[in-house]
Parts: C-alpha cells; structure tokens; sequence
C-alpha cells in the first residue's frame, strides 16, 4: 500500500520543536533522525519515509543517506514528477507540498499542508520545527508527490497574502521600498541607494537581516520581515 499524505502530516507533528539549520543535510533512510533541518531537507525526508522515495533531491536515484534536498529541486520535480495543483486545493488536501519558488540570490520555501489550511514545516532558525499556516504568506504552486495516496478535504478559506516586496522583473517600487531601504540601513544592512526601487542589493541586504533575526531567509519582505524591520507595507 502507498503511503499517505495523512501519514506524512502525523510524522511531521511529531518533530515540531526541533532544531533548523539554513543548510542541514539529513540523511533520508534515517527514521530516528530529529534534526538539525532546513525546509526541503524536512519535506523530502518525510516523503522518503512515508513512500520510501527521493523527491527534491540532487539525484532522486542516488543514495537517501547522502541526497540533498533543495526548493530549486523541489521546483523541478513539480514540473516534470507527480502533479501541480493549485494553492486553494492544496490547502484541504492533508500531506500535499506548497512551494515558494527560489529566486536569484535566494532560497524559496517548502511546507507540507495539513488539509486544514494549516502547515507543518522547518520554518527557521528562531521558531524551528513548526505548526503554522497557509494565510498571509505568498506561494507559487501546491505539489503532489508520485508514491503517495492524498484524500482531498472540505475547501479552506485561506487569507490571502498583501503586497510581498522582492526582486521581480520589472522592479518593485515606491515609497514602501524606501521604508523597506531605510529600516535595513537603521538595522546595520547595506541596501544600496534609498532610491525606492527593490533591486538586487536591497534583496542581499534583506537576507542578511533576515539571517540575523531567524527569519526564513528567502530574500522577501512579507509581514513578518516588515515587522522586524519596523515597516508597515503598502
């Protein structure tokens, strides 16, 4: 029998707590593993163990004990292993993965939906392992994993995220970047010229903050980089 995304969400559970490391390898065939973790390297090694397979990994063929798990890998396996689906469907559906896809110079994020709107996910290094929510954070895709039997639930009313500022094409701009500018010089980060336009500098200046205050370090500004840095988005 395959395993199931309600066995992936209860396996999860019983890790919130442990530690997350930006970077942490864990070996896959481990069952007794309990961290360090980073996000991808969580949601691979739940899947490795609920449905014995490598997903999002470097070489999904290769060794479980050594295979690195990355949300760029994740991306590619989307695309060409199990199936996309939407962020609403993902949200009722227990053990389905929801990506926020890595840009340039940054890393992106994986959770693993709980069918209730809610997550389970190694968010970072100040809150660890944890039991969160789909609402108010940006997303690109949800994930079906091949190897997994998922049971879709009753709709769930998600909030949807505001105004997330990031490097984009074209750029993002205005006077909220300038507050975003000006709370990471008073932090001690370089954005480069306050001149309102998130470019490349002002995303590595985010993710040194980021990195500093246990943030996800994915170079965005949501609510909760806002908040840290003292900026009401707009």
């Amino acid at each position: 029998m395959p395993g199931t995304g309600e066995q992936l969400v209860r396996l999860g559970r019983r890790h919130v707590g442990e530690r997350y490391i930006l970077g942490a390898r864990a070996p896959k065939d481990n069952p007794r593993w309990t961290g360090p973790w980073d996000c991808a390297e969580f949601a691979s090694w739940l899947v490795f163990q609920t449905a014995q397979l490598l997903y999002g990994c470097d070489d999904n063929a290769g060794d479980p004990a050594a295979a690195d798990a990355y949300t760029g890998y994740w991306q590619r396996d989307a695309l060409s292993l199990g199936r996309q689906i939407s962020i609403a469907e993902a949200a009722s559906t227990p053990g389905a993965a929801v990506l926020r896809i890595p840009r340039a110079g940054a890393i992106g994020h994986v959770v693993i939906s709980d069918g209730a709107g809610g997550t389970v996910e190694a968010h970072s290094t100040k809150r660890g392992v944890i039991a969160s929510t789909l609402s108010d954070r940006r997303w690109d895709m949800g994930i079906l994993v091949p190897g997994i039997s998922y049971t879709k639930g009753e709709a769930v009313r998600l909030v949807t995220a505001g105004i997330v500022y990031r490097l984009a094409d074209p750029r993002m701009s205005g006077a909220t970047v300038k507050a975003i500018q000006r709370g990471l010089r008073q932090a001690g980060f370089n954005p480069g010229p306050v001149d309102g336009v998130f470019g490349p500098q002002t995303q590595a200046a985010v993710l040194g903050f980021q990195a500093t205050r246990g943030l996800i370090p994915d170079g965005e500004v949501g609510p909760r980089t806002a908040k840290a840095l003292g900026v009401r988005l707009a």
